[in-house]
């Protein structure tokens, strides 16, 4: 392994990749907690409190991401980021794997590859899903596929279609990466600012650039998409597809099941990690990157109009310069683990530290660390009963793994 898909030292020096390794494998192993200056790890129990524990599911070899259909409480779906998808079937690994496109795939071991898939709200009829990847060459691509109508744990690879192709061929980070099915049947899309360091080519704050964003799109069936007439950027200027604008690396966003409100974790530059928070009535809102990073100037040279600052952010500094990357998760809806319901579990990728915060739009109420590691936290996840899942990424292709958050009592 080089980088992680959400890492991402290398846009702020340039440093051999094995330093860089070496560096990030002994940062992940750091003691401690987060320092949060803005806001008042088979299984492992939660040393903070009783009651929490993580279990590890199944080991896979680049684990980046865990969903579920609607409906479907028998499967999990584990993207792995070399260009596969495998299912999880009643608690087990289901030998062959659900789709393989790693032919098509740019997997270099850092940021780019098979980063994240998405079942619209029809899935159990008609069979079509989505998976973002990088292609050959580095663009960003969406394509929709079907399932074997004959064995629903087998993808067909020839029912391919684009959905939409963003180039970014130039530098290998700042890929984004989530896909979302939101309100409507609609696809959002997360899309990093192209990459190299502090947006050199100002595309978070530039509306006629797809990157730097989150965009909103109906996909139609058989490839290709619409746009959704009430995306705040139809008939003024600026490009139809962009939902909300003026972000770095939304690795990782996701939408509360209970209200639709989104929550983004924004990877920072080399100072700040920030978590957004927007609710679901509200669209084009400008989260300021490269104006800002979190909450602090960056440049000086632009101009962020409207800008809204992070509910909730941090430092790289305490704990030996442990923490690096922010991981964006979701907010816990499992009525399993009363303790925690309701609030947005998220982390970061060099501590694996797990936190627990309650979001609102004036800002975080509460921001906890949770006594439970999950070692280079890649992603969050969600299955169709709306538990938690975390995916840690491994060194070597053989040791990354699945966890659950589970209650023990």
């Amino acid at each position: 392994m080089t980088l992680t898909p959400s890492s991402l030292r290398s846009h702020r020096r340039l440093v051999p990749a094995g330093l860089l390794i070496a560096l990030l494998a002994l940062v992940a192993l750091a003691p401690g907690a987060l320092s949060h200056p803005f806001h008042p790890g088979a299984e492992v129990a939660d040393t903070s409190a009783p009651g929490l524990a993580l279990q590890r599911v199944a080991t896979f070899a680049f684990p980046v991401y865990v969903t579920s259909p609607r409906g479907d409480t028998a499967r999990q779906f584990v993207v792995e980021q070399s260009g596969q998808i495998r299912i999880l079937k009643n608690g087990r690994p289901v030998r062959r794997p659900f789709l393989d496109i790693s032919s098509i795939v740019e997997f270099n071991q850092g940021e780019r590859g098979l980063l994240s898939m998405a079942f619209p709200p029809n899935y159990a009829t008609s069979g079509r899903f989505y998976v973002f990847y990088t292609e050959r060459g580095g663009d960003l691509r969406v394509d929709e596929l079907r399932r074997s109508t004959a064995n629903p744990d087998v993808a067909l690879p020839r029912s391919r279609r684009r959905v939409i192709e963003i180039e970014h061929s130039q530098h290998g980070n700042h890929n984004g990466g989530q896909l979302q099915v939101g309100g409507g049947g609609n696809l959002f899309v997360s899309t990093g600012d192209g990459g190299g360091g502090g947006d050199p080519l100002r595309r978070g704050q530039n509306l006629n650039s797809l990157l730097g964003k989150i965009l909103r799109i109906r996909p139609t069936s058989g490839g290709g998409y619409s746009i959704p007439r009430d995306n705040p950027f139809v008939g003024r200027s600026g490009r139809d597809q962009i939902w909300h604008y003026g972000l770095r690396n939304p690795w990782r966003f996701s939408f509360d099941r209970a209200n639709g409100n989104m929550s983004i974790g924004d990877v920072g530059q080399g100072t700040m990690e920030e978590v957004d928070f927007v609710s679901r009535t509200r669209r084009g809102v400008n989260f300021g990157w490269n104006c800002f990073e979190g909450t602090l100037r960056y440049s000086n040279r632009c101009r962020a109009p409207g800008h809204q600052p992070p509910v909730l952010q941090y430092t790289h500094e305490g704990q030996g310069n442990a923490s690096c990357s922010v991981t964006g998760g979701y907010v816990l809806r499992d009525r399993a683990i009363r303790r925690l319901y309701g609030k947005y579990i998220y982390g970061d990728y060099c501590t694996g530290a797990l936190h627990a915060a309650g979001l609102r739009q004036a800002g975080a109420t509460s921001n906890v660390i949770l006594g439970l590691t999950v070692p280079r936290l890649t992603s969050f996840g969600e299955d169709a009963q709306g538990r938690l899942y975390m995916t840690s990424r491994s060194y070597d292709g053989r040791t990354g793994a699945v966890y659950r958050l589970r209650a023990t009592r």
